[in-house]
């Protein structure tokens, strides 16, 4: 990235004792599919912990309708009372369906009551498979604590069941089935509603401003990089590896079939002088609301040599932070770690939406989603940001859903970069290098699309030839 985020590295490493965030929006940007009839959950509760170092609430999810519910499209809300101050950290101890595939993330409800101010929200991705009629998930042993490990208190908490010590149905917790309200009573003031169910979703919009490159370049010293907008980074300075060279010569393009591909190769031997990152990101910060897409490919193994090197692979959005916790800032990521990093061990794929934070003593606002699995290979990454949230996706799947407190004040850049968090991944001083390549990337100014709309959007550029437009005003 470029030296506005030269931080980066001290605050996602942070990520696991992300500061204190909020939820859903009022208004979904695109709707999951509807619970069809026949789908209905009810959940089951107990809790495991009364103590005050942290919150463990033992869920079931029960499918009690006569169809099979796919559980990517299952959410529980489980409330409480925030400490005064305090952030949060979500952990899985053991899932039947496995942690990998469990999500926990925290919200703010936009009515606080005397018992609850916040939530965790949990979810489930692809991998946890379908429910069927009957059936039930099996114990998700669930924990959150404040992130500095402070007392908390979980008496004044709405979903709290001090005396719950056995499973059975709970309707103090909320789920919804493609969100679609099917099970428990919220905290009064903050029903959910149905989300909308959208309208010709693969009808590409009216024409309007946006940006699209097919990346179709002779190399990174082409003249029409610079005369499109976008910048091919060679300044020093971080994220990552201190004394690290950014290269721009490690920026290379190529045809594969029909597509004009770009290629970000990052390399070392093992030393800071020898590490190469790579970044690409457009020279004028004038992007803020509607949708950014992009098609990237992911690498979990290097081209040559010894693999696990802590990589980080991105695809983002960021303007700069003037002051600490200068509430003006605003940055928007794809981050896929396929070697793990920042207390990871493995591959993880990162959502992040940030609001702000302070570099020294650490402090930030921010909230994110996670899958703890492989995405090596080529995904469709779409991002969408209008007055009420901020969506992601990646293959057509709602990756995470984050809070209208996470809107942007102020326009952005788009970049890509790819680097190596620190060098203790892989000690050895064998070269070796990865790549991380981009298809295309859109953005269209102040309309959301659904990623069929995007996808469709993309195949009508290619149709008429049109290799680049940018008809984004200047900010």
């Amino acid at each position: 990235m470029s030296d506005q985020t030269r931080t980066r590295t001290v605050r996602l490493r942070a990520a696991l004792a992300v500061a204190a965030v909020t939820g859903l929006g009022a208004t979904a940007l695109t709707a999951l599919p509807a619970a069809a009839a026949g789908e209905a959950v009810a959940v089951q509760y107990r809790q495991s912990a009364t103590g005050s170092d942290q919150v463990e609430p033992w869920l079931k999810v029960v499918n009690t309708g006569t169809t099979g519910v796919p559980l990517s499209q299952v959410k529980v809300r489980y409330y409480f009372k925030a400490d005064a101050g305090a952030s949060y950290t979500y952990a899985c101890s053991w899932a039947v369906k496995g942690c990998a595939n469990v999500t926990g993330t925290f919200g703010t409800l936009p009515h606080p009551t005397a018992t609850a101010d916040r939530y965790l929200e949990v979810g489930f991705t692809a991998g946890a498979g379908t429910l069927a009629p009957g059936a039930d998930t099996g114990d998700l042993q669930l924990r959150f604590h404040r992130s500095n490990w402070q007392p908390l208190n979980q008496g004044d908490d709405y979903s709290f069941g001090p005396t719950q010590t056995a499973y059975a149905d709970w309707t103090k917790v909320t789920a919804t089935v493609g969100g679609v309200p099917v099970w428990g009573t919220a905290p009064a003031g903050n029903e959910p509603t149905p989300t909308p169910t959208p309208t010709d979703p693969t009808t590409p919009p009216p024409t309007g401003a946006a940006l699209f490159d097919d990346f179709d370049y002779t190399g990174h010293t082409d003249p029409a990089i610079g005369a499109h907008g976008w910048s091919v980074r060679s300044n020093s300075g971080g994220p990552g590896v201190p004394g690290a060279t950014w290269a721009p010569e490690n920026v290379t393009f190529a045809k594969e079939g029909t597509d004009s591909i770009m290629n970000l190769r990052s390399s070392t031997a093992g030393t800071n002088e020898s590490t190469r990152h790579t970044e690409v990101l457009t020279k004028a910060a004038k992007f803020k609301n509607g949708t950014y897409a992009a098609r990237v490919r992911f690498s979990d193994a290097p081209v040559s040599g010894p693999d696990g090197d802590r990589v980080v692979q991105t695809f983002f959005t960021i303007n700069d932070l003037k002051a600490p916790m200068a509430d003006d800032y605003a940055e928007y990521d794809f981050e896929y770690l396929p070697n793990g990093g920042w207390g990871e061990p493995a591959n993880i794929l990162y959502t992040t939406s940030w609001e702000t934070y302070r570099p020294d003593p650490w402090e930030a606002v921010n909230q994110h989603s996670e899958v703890r699995a492989s995405y090596a290979g080529w995904h469709d990454l779409v991002l969408t940001i209008d007055d009420n949230s901020i969506v992601y996706y990646v293959d057509g799947r709602e990756f995470g859903r984050h809070d209208a407190r996470y809107l942007p004040e102020r326009p952005m850049s788009i970049n890509f970069n790819q680097w190596l968090i620190d060098l203790a991944g892989q000690t050895s001083t064998t070269p070796r290098s990865y790549d991380q390549k981009v298809d295309y990337v859109l953005h269209v100014k102040d309309q959301v699309l659904t990623p069929a709309q995007v996808a469709a959007k993309v195949a009508a550029y290619r149709s008429a030839g049109t290799a680049f437009e940018d008809t984004v005003p200047a900010s």
